[in-house]
């Protein structure tokens, strides 16, 4: 067994602390050392996009990221985009237009779509559609989840 490595981080603006095995994933430190659950492994090669995560607001499959990697960075995962019980306008408006149904690609396509935003905040339905491309979902068929992002973003321009 390796030995195990100390790592200190930002998960949501909140410091963070935990031991691990060098070869684990971001993904499974996140979930298993620091109980962050929202991230969730869909395949575990990065094809899925389940486990988005930001990285010093990069976005990355967390499953393709060594936790020890985390070290002196920020990372930001769906945990952190509602501001207490206030949800971020891309989570209220997934709810309103009904853009998820099992759930499990549902936080990694927000923390997508909440980095395009930041870096688009008007974006045209086809760039959306190409950023979002690397998170599959299963149910929903996309009409909704793209919908609910372009009516977000029309909602947050506004609001800016």
């Amino acid at each position: 067994m390796s030995k195990r490595i100390h790592v200190s981080t930002t998960v949501n603006g909140d410091e963070a602390d935990f031991l691990c095995d060098p070869r684990e994933t971001l993904l499974d430190c996140l979930r298993d050392h620091l109980g962050v659950m929202g991230v969730k492994e869909g395949c575990g090669t990065g094809d899925c996009g389940a486990c988005s995560v930001t990285l010093d607001g990069r976005l990355v499959c967390s499953c393709l990221v060594l936790g020890v990697e985390a070290e002196g960075k920020e990372v930001g995962t769906v945990e952190g985009m509602a501001a207490g019980e206030v949800l971020h306008p891309l989570q209220r408006k997934f709810i309103e237009h009904a853009a998820l149904q099992c759930g499990i690609c549902t936080p990694g396509i927000l923390v997508a779509a909440k980095t395009l935003l930041e870096r688009n905040p008007d974006p045209t339905e086809t760039e959306l559609r190409y950023w979002l491309a690397g998170n599959l979902c299963r149910c929903t068929g996309y009409d909704k989840i793209i919908r609910a992002v372009m009516d977000a973003a029309a909602e947050m321009r506004e609001a800016s």
